[in-house]
């Protein structure tokens, strides 16, 4: 059920240039350079940076996210706002440290929109996510995680399936490539705008929660 494939007879330099590199990092500097350069869908237009994707390349989570927001622009790293500080101390009270995961997004720039004269996030159109899911891909080739965990309904449907349903399939497992298991969760985002007492953020943490455990509890099962 994944989307996190493709046609293996499809060859091209960039396969080339990854496959002269001796190590899992040297291969996703040069992927990372080539998206640096990527023109393909209009988000490049209106990006500061364009965010990869950062983290340890053994690991065995790769967590992906919806796309890049504001501070991640600015500073061409993932997850580094208020939502990011969320998902690290969630990663921290499951005892798994954020320098161990890598972490990187459906799409690699930041899409927004004008609202009332100001500029704000989005959810990435199809052709965008489209546009940008061979590097997930490669990123996945290269790394092979052994659990990949989507944050957000806009990530589920752009590696589980396209017509994922977060309501009714966040924390189930869904095999993915290279012997891996997938499972969304909600964004930390999500929980962040839900705000406080009485409107549902603490349930929602404790679902998050019970799915980070379940993600714990795969990584330590050999």
């Amino acid at each position: 059920m994944s989307l996190l494939v493709r046609n293996l007879d499809l060859f091209d330099p960039l396969d080339a240039a990854i496959g002269e590199q001796e190590t899992m990092e040297a291969q996703l500097a040069v992927l990372h350079e080539h998206i640096a350069e990527c023109r393909l869908c209009p988000l490049h237009a209106g990006r500061r940076q364009v965010v990869p994707g950062e983290g340890d390349a053994s690991s065995g989570l790769m967590i992906v996210g919806e796309g890049p927001g504001e501070n991640e622009d600015l500073q061409g790293r993932p997850f580094v706002g208020k939502a990011g500080e969320l998902l690290d101390r969630i990663l921290e009270a499951a005892e798994i440290p954020r320098e161990t995961v890598f972490i990187t997004n459906i799409v690699k720039c930041r899409a927004t929109e004008t609202v009332d004269g100001k500029l704000q996030n989005r959810a990435p159109l199809a052709p965008e996510v489209n546009a940008c899911r061979p590097s997930l891909v490669r990123q996945v080739e290269i790394i092979q995680p052994k659990v990949i965990l989507c944050l957000g309904a806009p990530a589920g449907r752009g590696v589980i399936d396209k017509g994922f349903n977060i309501s009714e399939q966040r924390g189930q497992w869904f095999e993915g490539p290279y012997g891996s298991m997938m499972m969304a969760t909600f964004h930390p985002a999500f929980i962040l705008r839900r705000g406080g007492a009485g409107s549902g953020a603490r349930e929602l943490k404790k679902l998050v929660w019970e799915d980070i455990k379940r993600v714990r509890e795969r990584l330590a099962s050999g």
